[in-house]
């Protein structure tokens, strides 16, 4: 399609109480990946558009997540934007498995490629997003003021005929609930809240609840530092090494070369990668002898293919176990203690059905002998004291004390804004029950309310990147085909979300998926609605589904 350069028939003063508002043809909810791409293509449309981000600079995750050791399970080569061409030739990453500073690094050079941040504001957090049915536009205010000229309280309020929510899947961090924590006399720390001058643990005592992926990322950095360190763990995760080493210079130039190809292929697969593609064999219709050969190759690949080592790995128990034992015999190889090694395997879930971890050196930390694991499944933390904290079976003294407790994942961004959609019906009231979107992308009765990412769609079954560029992409053609078509306003219908919410819990009910208490489905958070999240029918499928129904005239959406 064209670039379109005349306004939003609906940009402009709004009349009433909010006159005075900013009005742009859309406001965007954060300034990573997601952020800065849909910022970048509504542009190209000649609109008018504001990011709101709460970071003084972009990033989005990896602005936030600076903890030790702290980068990307998806290799560089595919991490990173595909839709200009010369992004992967100019852009040299270092690393197989590129760290948060340099996708950071990564992020701003994109930013200033393009020129993006002269349409950010930064420091300023959204709070509400209501839709105005007279205006058929999004009034959104926010927790901060730049505009000094005007005389009422509150934040800067801005209007806009799309409110488009770039917040990302997990940039909820789950803050520490502990009775007690108030009285701690240490420092402490989250994950997801690093401080951006780091923190030194050399020669201190160090407790870090939480074995999940920022656990296992962190914790071997901070046991070469830390005089000892306490391992606080309820659920053991399966982790994969990453065989981590300097970037291969000859598989970075043939990638780069056929890199629009890498993509097509990329949006085409299930997981929106195309490097260790997941296997078409069945793990029951080969041999043992063969089984453990495929295992220990993508083994010694590393990374998270060792998930697609077989078609029904999260489909069928029997063939489950066997990546599964096998996984827990290499941790049982690494880990010298029996004790211990016992301790880190998993036994209650299935194989990567929680996501599955990528690792360096994580199990033979263990064998330090300035590191202790605990297991809180039997010795549950009761809780924090002044001088460290306090178990059913023992107490602990701290000098600092690392929360690696996870996110509110998916929904958590999103229900932490006051959204409002038709009748001053809320989001949350929504969503009182699970998350229910059409394709992901928008709730019924939230008109021009976009979600990129959101419950629904692949998202974090994939890679991000990926699926970022598509739901960017497929917003992007809507919102040209209504200014095109004189449409002020989108949303789906009832029925059709109805249908797809429907689909959606079919197909994870057909796999081994909702067997595990994960962040998937919300477990990790007291109180959360048990649902299955993102849809785990494939990439490739779901992007056809979505051009489908946009060259049906957006069917199952009601245009006005």
């Amino acid at each position: 399609m064209t670039a379109i350069a005349q306004p939003h028939p609906a940009t402009g003063p709004v009349d009433g109480p909010k006159a005075n508002d900013a009005a742009y043809d859309a406001i965007i909810v954060g300034a990573g990946f997601a952020g800065l791409y849909m910022l970048h293509r509504l542009r190209a449309l000649g609109l008018s558009a504001r990011v709101i981000e709460a970071a003084d600079g972009v990033g989005g995750t990896w602005y936030w997540n600076r903890y030790p050791g702290a980068r990307c399970d998806i290799e560089s080569l595919e991490y990173q934007y595909g839709f200009d061409d010369d992004l992967p030739r100019e852009w040299k990453w270092s690393e197989r498995y590129a760290s948060q500073p340099e996708i950071l690094h990564y992020l701003n050079h994109v930013a200033d490629k393009l020129d993006l941040r002269r349409d950010i504001q930064f420091e300023t957090r959204v709070t509400t997003a209501h839709f105005d049915e007279a205006s058929s536009r999004w009034q959104i205010e926010t927790d901060r003021r730049q505009d000094k000229s005007r005389m009422d309280f509150g934040g800067d309020r801005f209007s806009a005929a799309h409110c488009i929510m770039a917040t990302g899947c997990l940039s909820a961090p789950r803050r520490p609930g502990f009775k007690g924590l108030e009285s701690f006399e240490g420092d402490w720390y989250h994950t997801g809240y690093w401080p951006h001058e780091g923190v030194d643990f050399t020669g201190k005592r160090v407790g870090v609840i939480g074995t999940g992926s920022s656990a296992i990322q962190s914790i071997p950095h901070i046991a070469r530092q830390a005089a000892h360190l306490t391992v606080f763990q309820r659920t053991p995760n399966f982790s994969i090494p990453a065989h981590n080493g300097p970037i291969d210079h000859e598989v970075e130039r043939q990638m780069t070369e056929r890199y629009t190809e890498v993509r097509r292929r990329a949006r085409a697969s299930a997981a929106g990668v195309v490097s260790r593609a997941p296997s078409e064999r069945s793990a029951m219709q080969v041999s043992e002898a063969e089984r453990q050969e495929e295992f220990e190759a993508r083994w010694q690949y590393g990374g998270l293919g060792m998930g697609g080592a077989f078609i029904d790995i999260v489909i069928s128990p029997e063939a489950n176990e066997t990546a599964a034992d096998f996984v827990r015999a290499k941790i049982r190889g690494i880990v010298k203690d029996p004790a211990t090694a016992d301790l880190l395997c998993p036994k209650d879930y299935p194989f990567a059905t929680k996501r599955l971890c990528v690792d360096t050196e994580y199990f033979e930390t263990f064998n330090r002998d300035n590191v202790t694991l605990v297991d809180v499944k039997s010795s549950p933390i009761e809780e924090i004291t002044p001088k460290g904290l306090r178990t059913t079976d023992a107490e602990y003294e701290f000098d600092a004390l690392v929360f690696a407790t996870g996110f509110d994942a998916m929904t958590g961004a999103l229900l932490g804004i006051d959204i409002r959609g038709r009748g001053g019906n809320a989001l949350a009231d929504a969503w009182a029950a699970g998350p229910r979107t059409y394709l992901g992308l928008q709730v019924a009765g939230f008109p021009n309310l976009f979600t990129i990412t959101g419950p629904g769609s692949p998202s974090v079954l994939t890679n991000m990147i990926v699926s970022i560029e598509q739901h960017v992409d497929w917003i992007t053609g809507c919102v040209e085909y209504m200014l095109e078509h004189g449409i002020r306003t989108i949303e789906p219908s009832v029925e059709a979300q109805d249908a797809w919410v429907e689909h959606v819990n079919q197909v994870a009910n057909l796999t081994l998926f909702p067997r595990a208490n994960s962040w998937y489905m919300g477990a990790n958070i007291p109180g959360k609605p048990r649902v299955f999240m993102p849809y785990i029918g494939g990439l490739g499928t779901y992007a056809q589904k979505c051009d489908e129904v946009a060259a049906n005239g957006y069917e199952g959406f009601t245009l006005a």
